[in-house]
């Protein structure tokens, strides 16, 4: 559907006073943009003063420019209505990619990739809260709205802070919010945005902390059985330490969280740069693997069958924006003609009416008016996006090349063709239970399966994926008439870690997770999951790192030690005053009262409760109990050298 200058390919969400929608913007010499237009709804346009609310606030956002803040390209009104062009982010809300954690059962989310997304959102917010006009004055810009809704992570590992739509700028002398209704998500509002007060810059880093909280400890802060009751929580009562749900939890990050969630804006971070040092050191002091590259990975292993299913639905817009933008130009934007039907931007059949204008008219009008010198192949690419809705709805499925020279010889009647030959493809795998990707569309069957009514004489991409298991493909060509078979043996995801460890030539020890492992090569961690990696060494300091790996991934660390001080008064040199790892093995009993959970050992499955006589080596081990609900109990247990350990949770 052309709107201005834009052209919308399909709707992607809609709300109480606008509609989102994907569209391409297409200039001279090939150029094309992908965007999302905001359009407001026809019946906000009376509101002249939530337009031009909105339209001072969109101006606002538009001078913002910054890696970490979605960009507004354009302000204004086409077709009567008005609307917001900004930028096209290809990626996930936090919201989203918690869910799709827990469906691929990755139970606690990364410590170096809460790091880097709060990081990103701090670097934006700093850049908007110090933004200033051309003459010097401070715009005083405040999101309103930080909460996982809007944050996106993308799939190169960038973080995005969006709906700059909603900030607020001081710059307007007397602006109230006249609807007296609170702006932004209650279980992330600040104590004084919750009681409807005047907030600043220091509300949106009371935000951060709550997703900082949040994302470290698996837990909701604030969550009550409505919004009154969350925003009583907010207001009134005292707020839980991170070290409270998580023992082990470092006492310098919870620090920096807790000097956020202040209650007093006076006592919590002035600023989003300062806040943002805390951070940036705290990674350093712990030598956190932070980087977009490793989010960039654990973004491609999240969303891997949903990225492919866009890229496909993303041509299929695209050629069908190219039919639009082709009709356009042509100027065949007839509506009555005859024995045509209407398409909207999704591609699907509507009735044509002034309230909704079609997104493409008939395919024998579109492709009646194509030029001789365009590109056969995009053309046809486009007319086939619109015949396969074509023919999926019952509409009519040819096209029909009208002939500028009426005098051409008359073709032939076309002949009946034959229906294309099928076949059927058995696929097994060890173990059972995969579920089964044929060039990218995901069936309804899990391994073993037979499937028929499979095209012949076509390479099939075959993928199978499960959960816990490193993902396989085999590409398969079915003959007429020939079973085939597809068998594999799903390898179980681990990473492999290479440390190396500065300065060379020291006698050091390397344990995860509190376990004792042989280095500087490790071998058979668990993916998706964050580890911790200390090194000791006679005479130096003990290093840490913590990471997460993705299945048959190989990570490359790096850990630099410091040497001890030398003692004042002569003598050798003290060795690293860190407690001798126990020799042996002993035996872990874990219980469960108020109901039962999965435990895992060290990232390793071991079962449901109650799992007794577990051997294990000797020291500290992290053991996990996650109910059948999702919730989340960890906690680290001592083994002693032939003794058994016992640990009950309490749920």
């Amino acid at each position: 559907m052309r709107f201005g200058k834009y052209t919308l390919i399909r709707k992607l969400a809609m709300g109480g006073m606008a509609e989102l929608f994907l569209a391409i913007q297409k200039s001279v010499a090939g150029f094309e943009k992908l965007l999302v237009i905001k359009r407001i709804l026809p019946a906000m346009n009376q509101d002249r003063a939530f337009i031009e609310m909105l339209l001072h606030e969109a101006r606002i956002a538009a001078t913002l420019s910054h890696p970490n803040i979605v960009q507004i390209f354009d302000v204004g009104q086409a077709d009567g209505q008005y609307f917001i062009a900004m930028e096209h982010v290809h990626g996930e809300d936090l919201r989203s990619i918690v869910r799709q954690m827990k469906k691929k059962g990755v139970l606690e989310f990364p410590l170096e990739h809460a790091l880097a997304i709060v990081l990103g959102m701090c670097s934006g917010l700093a850049y908007a809260h110090e933004k200033r006009d051309l003459d010097g004055t401070d715009l005083a810009i405040v999101h309103r709205d930080i909460s996982p809704q809007n944050i996106v992570v993308t799939f190169t590992g960038d973080v995005k802070i969006v709906d700059f739509g909603i900030a607020k700028s001081d710059t307007r002398v007397g602006e109230q919010t006249k609807s007296g209704k609170l702006k932004g998500k209650v279980p992330y509002m600040s104590p004084e945005q919750a009681r409807g007060e005047a907030i600043d810059a220091r509300s949106d880093l009371f935000a951060t902390g709550t997703m900082l909280f949040e994302l470290t400890t698996g837990k909701r802060l604030f969550k009550g059985q409505s919004e009154y009751e969350t925003l009583k929580l907010i207001c009134d009562r005292e707020y839980p330490r991170p070290s409270a749900i998580h023992p082990d939890y470092p006492p310098d990050l919870e620090a920096i969280v807790m000097r956020a969630l202040a209650k007093d804006p006076t006592d919590r971070y002035q600023s989003a740069r300062e806040m943002q040092a805390d951070l940036e050191a705290f990674v350093r002091q712990h030598q956190i693997a932070v980087s977009s590259l490793a989010l960039n990975q654990f973004m491609q292993s999240l969303f891997e069958e949903k990225l492919a299913m866009q890229k496909e639905a993303l041509l299929q817009g695209k050629h069908l924006a190219d039919i639009i933008e082709l009709q356009h130009a042509q100027g065949t934007s007839n509506p009555d003609v005859s024995g045509g039907f209407d398409v909207d931007a999704s591609g699907q059949r509507v009735a044509s009416t002034q309230s909704m204008p079609a997104a493409a008219r008939t395919v024998t009008d579109v492709s009646a008016n194509r030029p001789r010198k365009a590109s056969g192949a995009l053309i046809a690419g486009g007319v086939a996006a619109v015949l396969v809705v074509a023919g999926a709805l019952g509409g009519a499925g040819y096209v029909l090349a009208k002939k500028k020279n009426e005098t051409a010889e008359p073709q032939p009647a076309a002949t009946a063709t034959p229906p294309a030959a099928k076949g059927s493809l058995a696929v097994v795998s060890e173990p059972v239970g995969a579920s089964i990707w044929i060039n990218g569309d995901l069936r309804p069957e899990v391994t073993p399966a037979t499937i028929k009514e499979l095209p012949t004489g076509v390479p099939l991409d075959v993928k199978l994926t499960m959960d816990g298991f490193e993902h396989a493909k085999q590409k398969v060509t079915l003959a007429d008439g020939q079973p085939s078979d597809v068998k594999v043996e799903l390898r179980k995801g681990s990473v492999v870690v290479d440390v190396k460890v500065t300065p060379e030539g020291l006698a050091t020890t390397f344990a995860v997770d509190g376990k004792p492992v042989g280095g500087p090569r490790i071998d058979g961690l668990t993916s998706g999951v964050s580890h911790k990696l200390t090194v000791s060494a006679p005479g130096y300091a003990e290093g840490t790192v913590t990471f997460t790996g993705a299945p048959l991934e190989t990570k490359h660390l790096e850990v630099t030690l410091d040497k001890l001080p030398e003692p004042r008064h002569g003598g050798s040199v003290r060795p690293a005053t860190t407690a001798a790892q126990p020799v042996g093995n002993g035996k872990l009993n874990v219980g469960a009262s108020g109901g039962w959970c999965n435990v895992t050992v060290d990232g390793a499955a071991r079962g449901a409760t109650p799992v007794a006589g577990l051997e294990l080596p000797a020291g500290a081990h992290k053991v996990t109990c996650t109910t059948p609900d999702g919730k989340v109990r960890d906690a680290t247990v001592t083994v002693q050298p032939g003794d058994t350990a016992r640990y009950k949770f309490t749920l």
